[in-house]
């Protein structure tokens, strides 16, 4: 019999899922899986467990939100054979599973995560770490892995506007020099984001119809600072509508490496998580490197 690794966040969905753990382990159950449910005991003991364990499963799946799964994602790729990995999203934004086309409720997610399509998908790699869905610098990025966890419960996704609203007054750029595949540029930055993802942060304002998950390439935009209203209102409707950008203030590109230089170190987010602070941050694309459950 198939053995199936479930790792859950108790914390995840205002804290509903641990009234869920019985279904979860009948549905895994009745689809021919022999089960070992262990609930995730703080952060980075998701990424502990996967490496531990992982190589003596046939499937692996975790259930909470992305930084649940980035946890899970970072322990597999330590290991030399890698299980496939179903993912029953339960947290505040749930970015990555908007490109897996899960059905809705979590009894059919359940059932997708034990019976899906298998998949390969890219992985990307951040100096010694990795990421799945995201690498970002600057504006906003620490609301996601700095909005306490009961306020995230409270109000949702309101969670993180709010947070990120306090931080209109105070943005700063940072001087870098980005090296890609196809050139190099430097400059005062408000934000960048390397990502292979339909949806950021909730929004959807992103090249959706270039993204794929498997053909060894991010999806790169970054941003200067805007010297004035007319740059900032370019920057908003080309992130947000998906429309052009006249003003030179937002670049986008596709690119399977990066090299981002800082003379002071720049704090990084990896999938919603603090990445820390790097004056240096080398960022490849590892082409099919895991495989992911999804729905039909």
């Amino acid at each position: 019999m198939n053995r199936l690794l479930f790792l859950y966040n108790p914390h995840a969905g205002k804290g509903q899922m641990k009234s869920k753990i019985s279904d979860f382990a009948d549905c895994f159950t009745k689809a021919g899986w022999l089960v070992t449910i262990r609930p995730t005991q703080g952060r980075g003991d998701a990424t502990d467990a996967a490496a531990a364990l992982g190589e003596d499963f046939d499937r692996v799946v975790c259930c909470g939100g992305d930084g649940t799964l980035h946890e899970v994602a970072n322990g597999l790729m330590r290991l030399t054979r890698r299980p496939p990995l179903g993912y029953i999203p339960a947290g505040t934004t749930n970015d990555f599973s908007q490109n897996l086309h899960l059905p809705r409720g979590l009894a059919a997610r359940a059932e997708t995560a034990a019976a899906g399509v298998p998949r390969s998908v890219d992985a990307g790699r951040f100096n010694r770490s990795y990421f799945i869905y995201v690498a970002a610098f600057g504006a906003f990025t620490d609301v996601a892995y700095g909005t306490p966890q009961p306020f995230k419960n409270m109000f949702g996704h309101l969670a993180y506007l709010l947070e990120g609203a306090t931080r209109l007054t105070s943005l700063q750029s940072s001087r870098l020099r980005v090296e890609h595949d196809g050139g190099t540029v430097e400059g005062d930055f408000l934000f960048g984001m390397v990502s292979n993802t339909v949806s950021v942060g909730g929004f959807r304002g992103l090249p959706s119809r270039k993204v794929k998950l498997d053909d060894g390439l991010f999806e790169a935009v970054l941003i200067r600072q805007p010297t004035n209203a007319a740059q900032l209102q370019s920057i908003v409707k080309a992130l947000l509508q998906a429309g052009p950008d006249d003003s030179g203030t937002v670049l986008a590109f596709h690119t399977a490496r990066l090299r981002v230089t800082c003379a002071q170190a720049v704090p990084w987010t990896l999938d919603g998580e603090f990445g820390g602070a790097h004056k240096t941050a080398e960022i490849e694309n590892l082409p099919r490197t895991l495989t992911i459950i999804h729905g039909k």
